[in-house]
């Protein structure tokens, strides 16, 4: 990876390669990343300070933390402004883990957390971190803030969090009556002033809400009568640093707490990097270097005695906001934290407790977020959000994270294998079955319900647009078919889904998907079968016959077709296909090369006139298409046998206007099109000239506005385009042809 490259911006048209990018790195870093990583550094140094107090860690360690996730995870990280620390979201891990095995046994579970984590990167498995469903993180994070919430509240109050959320919440009534005035004015100054900022001008806004509701709360402690616990630090941030120690046993438990933290620490870190990959137009995240960037700075940090790290949102888009460009300022920002930790620890010292309570109280209670809620509301996912939040907050954050993803996986499954089953009476004695959906073992009680409506000895049209068709659905349904015939019934199926009955007994079940439907429907024969029309016809009484059944059915006694449609012959040309038109919209006429001959034939003549006074069609459509036979023969002057030579003599016109520079040749030319594809253009434009010249057609567009317009179907790349008597054009502006 180079370093240099992603911290200089991309290189312009106007750069030359003779020192300007050099100067560019260095304008974009004075201009914008200076300037960004001292707004993050604000908002990253009290944010680092709470999150170590209520994590029960030693307040040196979230600097420890800071340092490191600014420098080694925005150095070696894969998203270019996401900018990593100390996160609330790991709160209460640590805080467990802290009071479970020890400050230094947990400085080692964060140094194998953190290995955990590269090897997740080397493995390049990050992607797969982004399939936990969005509601269920959202719904982790809220309970993570109630449960910060509930602790600081204590804290805040003049007190100390209790282990448990149940504990803190039966406590607190007590708390309220034994609460420390000081403490309390202190925190709910904090809160008030994170609160309002944010209704403050612009320009005052400029300064972080965190630093300011700090400061304050800092101030107005110096000013009260009373004592204000306030932070301790045991010397220099160099004095915190100390070895991790290993665990003493019970490594099952410390497995299961690197694991968590590993798997908290990538989700919330790439989740955050996709946050910010959405604020910026830059250059995009690299989610697997990301991990290792993330792994390296988590073992590090373990190491010297800080907190576990992640991609942290707030600082993210504190870095964003504020103008950042590159990893600059991410990394700078660690510099500045670095800085103050070392000459100003006197400072740090004066900071009250209860401000840092107060402060994550609110970051707190911003993680349960309304938008949230509204969107699993609206996408029926409210009982997951719920159950999650609960879980996390009354059992635990690894316990609840499963509970979680389990109900979540149960409602998709639930949602995604459902079928719909219904057996309706129709006109006469034969009754509609219609299954639709995934055919599952899980839908026999409905699907037996519905098949014993039918009556024993009925005749039954069975509708499966199915896509999936397990072993237990095939055999009750051929029971069931067993029985109704058995008892004089007729049984028909027609299988309009991906999943076929016939083959349900053959293989182990597999899900089918619409486009191989498509290809069945709209894919030429593959068959090999000695008579491949009657297979089709079989296929086509099995699959879709009963879908255009009903429209046949109301043109039995007549046709009104809206276009005449004269193509060529050729098999690779479905009129019905490129017009997306159905049954009984087009009057085919097919002869080779689309001609509309002037003499010596009098097929055509005789349908254009049935299809404008008795079908009374508004359009008239000549078509033709690249590759096209008879063209290369015309092009060629090739002397064919039998009637074919005396039939393309009706083309001899198109070949003369082509050879004359007409115009439509001259537009295709222009569009890249060879010359015998040219030529069918001239060819489609020439026949709708003797088209409009024809009487009865010259009385039908006078008299009801009849159209003459002509298409070209280039078959390679599945495009039609307009041909008109002088130009070629696109339709609906998706074909590319330049002119």
């Amino acid at each position: 990876m180079s370093v240099e490259n992603d911290l200089a911006p991309p290189r312009t048209e106007a750069e030359s390669p003779s020192g300007s990018p050099r100067t560019a790195w260095q304008q974009t870093l004075l201009r914008h990343d200076l300037p960004a990583s001292i707004v993050v550094f604000l908002v990253a140094l009290p944010l680092s300070l709470g999150i170590a107090v209520a994590s029960g860690a030693p307040v040196a360690a979230g600097l420890v933390a800071a340092v490191i996730g600014g420098v080694v995870a925005g150095l070696l990280g894969g998203s270019v402004l996401q900018v990593s620390g100390p996160a609330a979201g790991l709160t209460v891990v640590v805080a467990e883990s802290i009071a479970t095995f020890g400050w230094r046994v947990t400085c080692f579970i964060v140094v194998a957390a953190g290995v955990l984590q590269i090897l997740f990167g080397l493995s390049r498995i990050a992607r797969a971190a982004l399939a936990v469903a969005p509601v269920v993180v959202h719904a982790m994070l809220a309970g993570i803030g109630v449960t910060i919430a509930l602790q600081q509240i204590h804290v805040l109050l003049g007190g100390s969090s209790h282990s448990t959320a149940l504990r803190n919440i039966l406590e607190l009534p007590g708390q309220l009556l034994d609460l420390h005035g000081g403490g309390a004015l202190v925190g709910a100054t904090v809160i008030v002033v994170m609160v309002g900022w944010k209704r403050m001008p612009p320009k005052l806004r400029a300064v972080p809400g965190p630093l300011v509701a700090v400061v304050a709360g800092t101030v107005l402690s110096l000013l009260l009568p009373t004592d204000v616990e306030r932070i301790v630090i045991d010397g220099s941030l160099f004095d915190a640093l100390q070895l991790p120690e290993l665990p003493s046993g019970d490594w099952s438990a410390v497995a299961m707490m690197v694991l968590t933290i590993a798997l908290i620490a990538s989700v919330e870190s790439l989740l955050s990097a996709v946050a910010v990959d959405k604020m910026h137009t830059g250059p995009r995240t690299n989610f697997d270097r990301e991990l290792i960037g993330q792994g390296s700075a988590n073992v590090l940090s373990g190491l010297a005695g800080g907190l576990p790290i992640t991609g942290v949102i707030v600082r993210s888009a504190t870095n964003v906001q504020a103008g950042a460009r590159t990893r600059a300022s991410a990394i700078l920002h660690g510099c500045w934290v670095l800085l103050f930790s070392v000459a100003l620890v006197a400072l740090v010292e004066q900071i009250p407790t209860a401000a840092l309570a107060g402060l994550l109280i609110v970051i707190g209670i911003q993680l349960v977020k309304l938008a949230h809620i509204r969107l699993a509301r609206r996408t029926g996912d409210l009982l997951v959000y719920v159950v999650t939040i609960l879980s996390v907050v009354f059992l635990n954050l690894l316990e609840g994270v499963i509970i979680g993803l389990a109900l979540a996986f149960g409602l998709l499954l639930w949602r995604v294998v459902r079928v719909q089953v219904s057996a309706v009476p129709l006109d006469g004695p034969r009754w509609l079955v219609s299954i639709d959906g995934s055919c599952t073992f899980l839908a026999l009680p409905k699907l037996s319900g519905e098949l014993a409506k039918v009556p024993a000895g009925a005749d039954v049209t069975v509708e499966m647009t199915v896509d999936f068709l397990d072993h237990a659905a095939f055999e009750a349904i051929e029971d069931w078919q067993r029985q109704q015939e058995s008892s004089g019934g007729r049984v028909d199926f027609v299988e309009i889904g991906s999943a076929r009955m016939a083959g349900a007994a053959a293989a182990p079940p597999a899900r089918g998907f619409g486009r191989q439907v498509w290809d069945e429907v709209l894919g030429p024969w593959r068959r090999t079968e000695s008579d491949a029309v009657a297979a089709g016809v079989s296929a086509f009484h099995r699959s879709h016959a009963h879908v255009v059944r009903p429209h046949l059915d109301e043109l039995r006694d007549s046709q009104d077709p809206h276009s005449f449609f004269l193509t060529c012959s050729d098999s690779r040309i479905v009129p019905n296909v490129i017009t997306s038109s159905g049954p009984g919209d087009l009057f085919t006429v097919r002869n080779i090369g689309n001609l509309v001959p002037l003499h010596g034939d009098d097929s055509v003549e005789a349908a254009l006139v049935f299809a404008l006074e008795e079908l009374a069609v508004r359009s008239l459509v000549v078509c033709g298409h690249s590759s096209c036979g008879a063209m290369k023969a015309v092009y060629a002057g090739a002397d064919t046998d039998g009637g074919l030579n005396s039939w393309l003599g009706h083309a001899e016109p198109s070949l003369d206007r082509f050879r004359s520079g007409h115009p439509v040749a001259r537009a295709a030319a222009a569009a890249g099109y060879g010359e015998v594809d040219q030529l069918s253009m001239v060819n489609v434009a020439v026949q709708l000239e003797t088209l409009r010249r024809h009487p009865v057609v010259r009385r039908a567009i006078a008299e009801r506005g009849v159209t003459v317009s002509g298409l070209f179907f280039d078959i390679a790349g599945a495009q039609v385009i307009e041909v008109t008597a002088d130009a070629v054009r696109a339709i609906d502006g998706e074909v590319p042809v330049t002119l």
